[in-house]
Protein backbone atom coordinates (compact mmCIF):
# COMPACT_ATOMS: atom_id res chain seq x y z
CA UNK A 1 0.00 0.00 0.00
CA UNK A 2 2.44 2.60 -1.19
CA UNK A 3 1.81 6.18 -2.27
CA UNK A 4 0.62 9.39 -0.68
CA UNK A 5 2.28 11.46 2.01
CA UNK A 6 3.91 9.38 4.71
CA UNK A 7 1.88 8.67 7.82
CA UNK A 8 3.76 8.10 11.10
CA UNK A 9 7.19 9.70 11.51
CA UNK A 10 10.43 7.75 11.55
CA UNK A 11 12.36 5.58 9.06
CA UNK A 12 9.81 3.55 7.08
CA UNK A 13 7.21 4.04 9.78
CA UNK A 14 4.45 3.73 7.18
CA UNK A 15 5.68 0.27 6.22
CA UNK A 16 5.60 -0.74 9.89
CA UNK A 17 2.09 0.66 10.23
CA UNK A 18 0.86 -1.24 7.17
CA UNK A 19 2.63 -4.39 8.29
CA UNK A 20 1.10 -4.27 11.74
CA UNK A 21 -2.50 -3.41 10.92
CA UNK A 22 -3.24 -4.06 7.26
CA UNK A 23 -0.96 -6.82 5.98
CA UNK A 24 -2.72 -9.45 8.14
CA UNK A 25 -5.93 -8.62 6.26
CA UNK A 26 -4.26 -9.68 2.99
CA UNK A 27 -3.02 -13.03 4.28
CA UNK A 28 -5.78 -15.00 2.53
CA UNK A 29 -4.94 -13.62 -0.93
CA UNK A 30 -1.63 -14.87 -2.41
CA UNK A 31 -1.62 -12.23 -5.17
CA UNK A 32 -1.58 -9.42 -2.60
CA UNK A 33 2.06 -10.28 -1.72
CA UNK A 34 1.54 -9.34 1.90
CA UNK A 35 1.03 -5.70 0.80
CA UNK A 36 4.78 -5.44 0.19
CA UNK A 37 4.38 -4.43 -3.47
CA UNK A 38 2.78 -1.50 -5.28
CA UNK A 39 0.15 -3.69 -6.93
CA UNK A 40 -1.64 -7.01 -6.62
CA UNK A 41 -1.84 -9.81 -9.19
CA UNK A 42 -5.28 -11.38 -8.98
CA UNK A 43 -6.32 -14.57 -10.77
CA UNK A 44 -10.10 -15.11 -10.86
CA UNK A 45 -11.46 -18.53 -11.60
CA UNK A 46 -11.69 -19.47 -15.30
CA UNK A 47 -15.11 -18.58 -16.70
CA UNK A 48 -15.73 -15.74 -14.26
CA UNK A 49 -16.03 -12.01 -14.90
CA UNK A 50 -14.73 -9.54 -12.33
CA UNK A 51 -17.36 -7.11 -11.00
CA UNK A 52 -15.88 -3.89 -9.59
CA UNK A 53 -17.64 -1.33 -7.41
CA UNK A 54 -16.37 1.65 -5.41
CA UNK A 55 -17.85 3.59 -2.50
CA UNK A 56 -16.35 6.47 -0.56
CA UNK A 57 -17.44 7.42 2.95
CA UNK A 58 -16.59 10.89 4.26
CA UNK A 59 -16.69 11.90 7.91
CA UNK A 60 -19.51 14.38 8.50
CA UNK A 61 -21.27 13.37 5.26
CA UNK A 62 -21.71 9.60 5.47
CA UNK A 63 -20.85 8.98 9.11
CA UNK A 64 -20.24 10.64 12.43
CA UNK A 65 -17.05 9.71 14.25
CA UNK A 66 -16.13 10.11 17.91
CA UNK A 67 -12.51 8.92 17.42
CA UNK A 68 -13.03 5.89 19.64
CA UNK A 69 -11.83 2.38 18.89
CA UNK A 70 -15.39 1.05 18.88
CA UNK A 71 -16.61 3.74 16.48
CA UNK A 72 -13.65 3.06 14.18
CA UNK A 73 -14.62 -0.63 14.10
CA UNK A 74 -18.20 0.31 13.20
CA UNK A 75 -17.09 2.59 10.36
CA UNK A 76 -14.83 -0.11 8.90
CA UNK A 77 -17.70 -2.59 8.91
CA UNK A 78 -20.03 -0.10 7.22
CA UNK A 79 -17.48 0.88 4.58
CA UNK A 80 -16.98 -2.76 3.62
CA UNK A 81 -20.68 -3.62 3.91
CA UNK A 82 -21.92 -0.98 1.48
CA UNK A 83 -19.53 -2.26 -1.17
CA UNK A 84 -20.47 -5.89 -0.61
CA UNK A 85 -24.12 -4.81 -0.90
CA UNK A 86 -23.38 -3.54 -4.42
CA UNK A 87 -21.82 -6.90 -5.32
CA UNK A 88 -24.83 -8.82 -4.00
CA UNK A 89 -27.16 -6.75 -6.19
CA UNK A 90 -25.10 -7.72 -9.24
CA UNK A 91 -25.37 -11.42 -8.40
CA UNK A 92 -21.65 -11.54 -7.59
CA UNK A 93 -19.77 -13.33 -4.85
CA UNK A 94 -17.16 -11.21 -3.00
CA UNK A 95 -13.50 -11.81 -3.84
CA UNK A 96 -11.16 -8.96 -2.80
CA UNK A 97 -11.02 -5.23 -2.14
CA UNK A 98 -8.72 -2.23 -2.38
CA UNK A 99 -8.64 0.31 0.44
CA UNK A 100 -7.77 4.01 0.34
CA UNK A 101 -7.58 5.92 3.62
CA UNK A 102 -7.14 9.60 4.41
CA UNK A 103 -6.37 9.68 8.11
CA UNK A 104 -6.53 12.68 10.46
CA UNK A 105 -4.13 13.34 13.29
CA UNK A 106 -4.61 11.01 16.24
CA UNK A 107 -5.55 7.95 14.19
CA UNK A 108 -2.90 5.90 16.00
CA UNK A 109 -5.20 5.77 19.04
CA UNK A 110 -8.15 4.14 17.27
CA UNK A 111 -6.81 2.44 14.14
CA UNK A 112 -6.57 -0.98 15.79
CA UNK A 113 -10.38 -0.90 16.05
CA UNK A 114 -10.69 0.02 12.38
CA UNK A 115 -8.49 -2.90 11.34
CA UNK A 116 -10.50 -5.21 13.60
CA UNK A 117 -13.71 -4.07 11.91
CA UNK A 118 -12.26 -4.83 8.47
CA UNK A 119 -11.21 -8.27 9.67
CA UNK A 120 -14.68 -8.96 11.01
CA UNK A 121 -16.24 -7.93 7.70
CA UNK A 122 -13.80 -10.07 5.74
CA UNK A 123 -14.73 -13.14 7.77
CA UNK A 124 -18.46 -12.45 7.40
CA UNK A 125 -18.42 -11.81 3.67
CA UNK A 126 -15.49 -13.94 2.46
CA UNK A 127 -13.09 -11.48 0.83
CA UNK A 128 -9.54 -10.26 1.46
CA UNK A 129 -7.60 -7.02 1.25
CA UNK A 130 -5.59 -6.76 -2.00
CA UNK A 131 -3.89 -3.38 -1.53
CA UNK A 132 -4.53 0.34 -1.53
CA UNK A 133 -3.16 3.63 -0.27
CA UNK A 134 -2.83 5.61 2.96
CA UNK A 135 -2.42 9.38 3.28
CA UNK A 136 -2.74 12.04 5.93
CA UNK A 137 -5.89 14.15 5.96
CA UNK A 138 -5.83 17.84 6.95
CA UNK A 139 -9.50 17.52 7.89
CA UNK A 140 -11.79 14.56 8.49
CA UNK A 141 -11.51 10.83 8.05
CA UNK A 142 -12.17 9.46 4.54
CA UNK A 143 -12.53 5.78 3.62
CA UNK A 144 -12.71 4.62 0.01
CA UNK A 145 -13.11 0.96 -0.91
CA UNK A 146 -13.11 -0.70 -4.31
CA UNK A 147 -14.64 -4.16 -3.96
CA UNK A 148 -14.18 -6.92 -6.51
CA UNK A 149 -16.62 -9.76 -6.98
CA UNK A 150 -16.92 -12.74 -9.30
CA UNK A 151 -19.84 -13.68 -11.51
CA UNK A 152 -20.14 -16.26 -14.33
CA UNK A 153 -18.95 -14.69 -17.58
CA UNK A 154 -21.52 -12.45 -19.22
CA UNK A 155 -24.11 -12.81 -16.46
CA UNK A 156 -23.71 -9.75 -14.23
CA UNK A 157 -27.15 -8.33 -13.45
CA UNK A 158 -27.34 -4.67 -14.47
CA UNK A 159 -29.83 -1.87 -13.81
CA UNK A 160 -30.81 -1.82 -17.46
CA UNK A 161 -32.48 -5.19 -18.07
CA UNK A 162 -36.01 -4.57 -16.75
CA UNK A 163 -38.88 -4.91 -19.20
CA UNK A 164 -42.53 -3.89 -19.20
CA UNK A 165 -44.54 -6.41 -17.19
CA UNK A 166 -41.70 -7.35 -14.83
CA UNK A 167 -42.58 -7.41 -11.14
CA UNK A 168 -40.67 -5.02 -8.86
CA UNK A 169 -39.36 -6.53 -5.62
CA UNK A 170 -37.51 -5.13 -2.64
CA UNK A 171 -35.89 -7.16 0.13
CA UNK A 172 -36.16 -6.72 3.89
CA UNK A 173 -37.74 -3.56 5.27
CA UNK A 174 -37.39 0.06 4.21
CA UNK A 175 -36.89 3.18 6.31
CA UNK A 176 -35.28 1.83 9.48
CA UNK A 177 -31.85 3.26 8.65
CA UNK A 178 -33.42 6.69 8.13
CA UNK A 179 -34.94 6.49 11.61
CA UNK A 180 -31.57 5.41 12.97
CA UNK A 181 -29.93 8.45 11.41
CA UNK A 182 -32.57 10.71 13.00
CA UNK A 183 -31.77 9.21 16.37
CA UNK A 184 -28.00 9.45 15.89
CA UNK A 185 -28.21 13.08 14.77
CA UNK A 186 -30.71 13.90 17.54
CA UNK A 187 -32.93 15.55 14.94
CA UNK A 188 -35.97 17.61 16.03
CA UNK A 189 -38.25 14.58 15.79
CA UNK A 190 -35.77 12.11 17.34
CA UNK A 191 -37.18 12.57 20.85
CA UNK A 192 -40.68 11.73 19.60
CA UNK A 193 -39.39 8.73 17.65
CA UNK A 194 -37.66 7.40 20.77
CA UNK A 195 -40.55 8.19 23.12
CA UNK A 196 -43.12 6.37 20.99
CA UNK A 197 -40.99 3.31 20.21
CA UNK A 198 -39.92 0.27 22.19
CA UNK A 199 -36.25 0.25 23.25
CA UNK A 200 -35.54 -2.80 21.07
CA UNK A 201 -36.89 -0.95 18.01
CA UNK A 202 -34.66 2.04 18.74
CA UNK A 203 -31.65 -0.27 19.07
CA UNK A 204 -32.55 -1.97 15.79
CA UNK A 205 -32.86 1.33 13.91
CA UNK A 206 -29.53 2.60 15.19
CA UNK A 207 -27.91 -0.67 14.15
CA UNK A 208 -29.48 -0.57 10.68
CA UNK A 209 -27.90 2.81 10.07
CA UNK A 210 -24.57 2.07 11.73
CA UNK A 211 -23.80 -1.37 10.29
CA UNK A 212 -25.94 -2.43 7.32
CA UNK A 213 -26.09 -6.13 6.48
CA UNK A 214 -25.48 -6.89 2.78
CA UNK A 215 -28.09 -9.27 1.35
CA UNK A 216 -25.53 -11.78 0.07
CA UNK A 217 -27.97 -14.66 0.54
CA UNK A 218 -29.98 -13.19 -2.34
CA UNK A 219 -27.04 -12.88 -4.76
CA UNK A 220 -27.52 -16.33 -6.35
CA UNK A 221 -31.26 -15.66 -6.69
CA UNK A 222 -30.64 -12.30 -8.32
CA UNK A 223 -28.27 -14.04 -10.72
CA UNK A 224 -30.81 -16.74 -11.60
CA UNK A 225 -34.05 -14.75 -11.70
CA UNK A 226 -33.63 -10.96 -11.84
CA UNK A 227 -33.82 -9.02 -15.09
CA UNK A 228 -32.38 -5.92 -13.37
CA UNK A 229 -31.18 -5.12 -9.87
CA UNK A 230 -29.38 -2.60 -7.67
CA UNK A 231 -29.08 -1.94 -3.98
CA UNK A 232 -31.10 0.77 -2.23
CA UNK A 233 -28.59 3.30 -0.93
CA UNK A 234 -29.98 6.76 -1.69
CA UNK A 235 -33.66 6.04 -1.05
CA UNK A 236 -36.13 3.59 -2.59
CA UNK A 237 -37.94 6.25 -4.64
CA UNK A 238 -34.78 7.75 -6.15
CA UNK A 239 -33.13 4.39 -6.80
CA UNK A 240 -36.29 3.08 -8.50
CA UNK A 241 -36.20 6.15 -10.75
CA UNK A 242 -32.62 5.29 -11.67
CA UNK A 243 -33.40 1.65 -12.46
CA UNK A 244 -36.40 2.61 -14.58
CA UNK A 245 -34.43 5.20 -16.56
CA UNK A 246 -31.55 2.80 -17.14
CA UNK A 247 -34.01 0.17 -18.41
CA UNK A 248 -35.95 2.58 -20.63
CA UNK A 249 -39.19 1.74 -18.82
CA UNK A 250 -41.73 3.31 -16.56
CA UNK A 251 -43.01 1.78 -13.32
CA UNK A 252 -46.17 1.78 -11.21
CA UNK A 253 -45.70 1.27 -7.48
CA UNK A 254 -47.97 1.06 -4.43
CA UNK A 255 -46.64 2.67 -1.26
CA UNK A 256 -48.90 0.48 0.88
CA UNK A 257 -47.05 -2.62 -0.34
CA UNK A 258 -43.58 -1.40 0.59
CA UNK A 259 -42.29 -3.52 3.51
CA UNK A 260 -42.11 -1.35 6.63
CA UNK A 261 -41.54 -2.83 10.08
CA UNK A 262 -44.53 -2.73 12.48
CA UNK A 263 -42.81 -0.28 14.88
CA UNK A 264 -42.00 2.09 12.01
CA UNK A 265 -45.52 1.74 10.63
CA UNK A 266 -46.92 2.76 14.03
CA UNK A 267 -44.84 5.95 13.87
CA UNK A 268 -46.38 6.69 10.48
CA UNK A 269 -49.89 6.02 11.80
CA UNK A 270 -49.30 8.37 14.75
CA UNK A 271 -48.00 11.14 12.49
CA UNK A 272 -44.50 11.23 13.99
CA UNK A 273 -42.99 10.49 10.56
CA UNK A 274 -44.38 10.47 7.05
CA UNK A 275 -44.30 7.31 4.95
CA UNK A 276 -42.53 9.36 2.29
CA UNK A 277 -39.68 9.97 4.79
CA UNK A 278 -39.09 6.22 4.98
CA UNK A 279 -39.32 5.73 1.20
CA UNK A 280 -36.75 8.44 0.49
CA UNK A 281 -34.47 8.28 3.53
CA UNK A 282 -31.78 5.98 2.11
CA UNK A 283 -29.05 3.84 3.66
CA UNK A 284 -31.35 0.78 3.55
CA UNK A 285 -28.91 -1.41 1.57
CA UNK A 286 -31.73 -3.71 0.57
CA UNK A 287 -31.88 -5.23 -2.91
CA UNK A 288 -34.24 -3.78 -5.50
CA UNK A 289 -34.90 -6.27 -8.31
CA UNK A 290 -37.22 -6.83 -11.25
CA UNK A 291 -38.35 -10.35 -12.13
CA UNK A 292 -40.35 -11.65 -15.10
CA UNK A 293 -43.83 -12.81 -14.01
CA UNK A 294 -43.18 -16.43 -14.96
CA UNK A 295 -40.22 -16.54 -12.56
CA UNK A 296 -41.84 -14.66 -9.68
CA UNK A 297 -43.15 -17.62 -7.69
CA UNK A 298 -39.77 -19.39 -7.75
CA UNK A 299 -37.96 -16.18 -6.83
CA UNK A 300 -40.23 -15.61 -3.84
CA UNK A 301 -39.97 -19.22 -2.65
CA UNK A 302 -36.18 -19.25 -3.02
CA UNK A 303 -35.89 -15.96 -1.13
CA UNK A 304 -37.99 -17.33 1.71
CA UNK A 305 -35.76 -20.41 1.84
CA UNK A 306 -32.67 -18.15 1.98
CA UNK A 307 -34.01 -16.38 5.06
CA UNK A 308 -34.35 -12.96 3.40
CA UNK A 309 -37.90 -11.82 2.65
CA UNK A 310 -38.74 -10.11 -0.65
CA UNK A 311 -41.92 -8.14 -1.31
CA UNK A 312 -43.58 -7.29 -4.61
CA UNK A 313 -44.34 -3.56 -4.65
CA UNK A 314 -45.40 -2.90 -8.26
CA UNK A 315 -44.66 -3.54 -11.92
CA UNK A 316 -42.58 -2.12 -14.72
CA UNK A 317 -44.53 -0.68 -17.64
CA UNK A 318 -43.95 0.75 -21.09
CA UNK A 319 -43.18 4.44 -21.34
CA UNK A 320 -41.30 6.64 -18.91
CA UNK A 321 -41.67 7.88 -15.35
CA UNK A 322 -42.36 6.20 -12.03
CA UNK A 323 -45.84 6.56 -10.51
CA UNK A 324 -46.56 5.93 -6.85
CA UNK A 325 -50.00 5.38 -5.36
CA UNK A 326 -50.39 6.45 -1.75
CA UNK A 327 -52.00 4.31 0.91
CA UNK A 328 -55.34 6.00 0.12
CA UNK A 329 -55.09 5.06 -3.57
CA UNK A 330 -54.33 8.59 -4.80
CA UNK A 331 -51.09 9.62 -6.54
CA UNK A 332 -48.25 10.23 -4.13
CA UNK A 333 -45.88 13.18 -4.62
CA UNK A 334 -42.48 13.57 -2.96
CA UNK A 335 -40.86 16.83 -1.84
CA UNK A 336 -37.54 15.02 -2.18
CA UNK A 337 -36.97 11.67 -3.86
CA UNK A 338 -33.82 10.61 -2.02
CA UNK A 339 -30.31 11.60 -1.07
CA UNK A 340 -28.49 13.53 -3.83
CA UNK A 341 -24.69 13.68 -3.59
CA UNK A 342 -24.46 16.31 -6.33
CA UNK A 343 -26.77 19.33 -6.59
CA UNK A 344 -28.26 20.48 -9.87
Amino acid sequence: MAGGRALPAGPDAEARFVGRYLAPLAAGLPGAFGLLDDAAALSPSPGDDVVATLDTLVEGVHFLFDASTSDARRIALKALAVNVSDLAAKGARPYAYLLSLSLPDGFEHWFEGFAAGLGEGQRRWSLSLAGGDTTRSPGGFVVSITALGLVPAGRMVTRSGARAGDIVYVSGTIGEAALGLDLRLESPRAALVAAQSAPQAVTQWLARHATPEPRLALAPLVLDHATAAMDVSDGLVLDLDRLARASGCGASLEAARVPVSPPARRLVASGVVELSDLLTGGDDYEILATVAPENAALFEASAEASGVAVTAIGTMRAGAGVDWLGTDGTPLAFARRGYQHVDG
